[in-house]
């Protein structure tokens, strides 16, 4: 691929990547306050967070047949388009739902999110790897600056969720991020350059797996 288009695809998967952080840190924070203020105890709190979790470990077990079958790109806009939908659930839930179902509720759509998580950091990170000019030192820098920014993006993101519970309320907030999330996609897949690689449809899913027994146990 050529230095320039080399570098606009770069900044194009950093940018979804980046904003993508931005709205997990938030929802997080979101999530986290707004259901403390609900009356939830320390425990409920805890398992809202339980299938993100879950989901993350098994995303990550399928992520790299996903990306060889269907493709980076393809992974990557599945990753955003799957937090929008989180959100989205989010805004819609039911203002006089049962605690019990509440749990439930919000369960299910961290679960999806965990899967979104998963699917847009293992995207961007592989899309670095084949994105980053041939040159020595490149690609430490560009992996460097993607992932080292990581844990500043997603702190800001706790502020700004924290920020935006205070000034537009919890519904306000899910949908204000749902709607910038999606207009980055949007701006993503309309300028997001050619060269990364496409799915082969002759991937299959064991090839997951190691063929040392040992590798696969660890």
């Amino acid at each position: 691929m050529p230095q320039q288009q080399g570098l606009a695809a770069y900044v194009a998967v950093t940018a979804a990547y980046w904003a993508f952080m931005l709205t997990d840190g938030a929802l997080r924070m979101l999530v986290l306050l707004h259901f403390h203020l609900l009356g939830f105890s320390p425990l409920q709190l805890a398992y809202l967070f339980l299938l993100y979790e879950f989901m993350g470990v098994v995303t990550n077990l399928a992520a790299g047949w996903l990306a060889a079958r269907f493709g980076l790109a393809a992974t990557l806009y599945a990753g955003l388009s799957f937090q929008v939908v989180a959100l989205a659930f989010l805004y819609a839930m039911p203002g006089d739902i049962e605690m019990i179902w509440a749990v439930v509720y919000v369960m299910l759509v961290q679960g999806l999110s965990g899967i979104a998580k998963d699917l847009a950091k293992m995207s961007s990170k592989s899309a670095v790897k084949l994105l980053a000019p041939d040159r020595p030192g490149s690609l430490f820098r560009w992996v460097a600056m993607l992932t080292g920014s990581k844990n500043a993006v997603k702190g800001l993101g706790f502020f700004i969720g924290a920020a935006l519970l205070a000034l537009i309320g919890f519904d306000g907030a899910v949908l204000s991020m749902g709607l910038v999330l999606f207009a980055i996609l949007l701006a993503v897949l309309a300028f997001m350059p050619s060269g990364l690689p496409s799915g082969k449809k002759e991937a299959k899913f064991k090839d997951v797996f190691s063929k040392d027994r040992r590798v696969n146990i660890l």
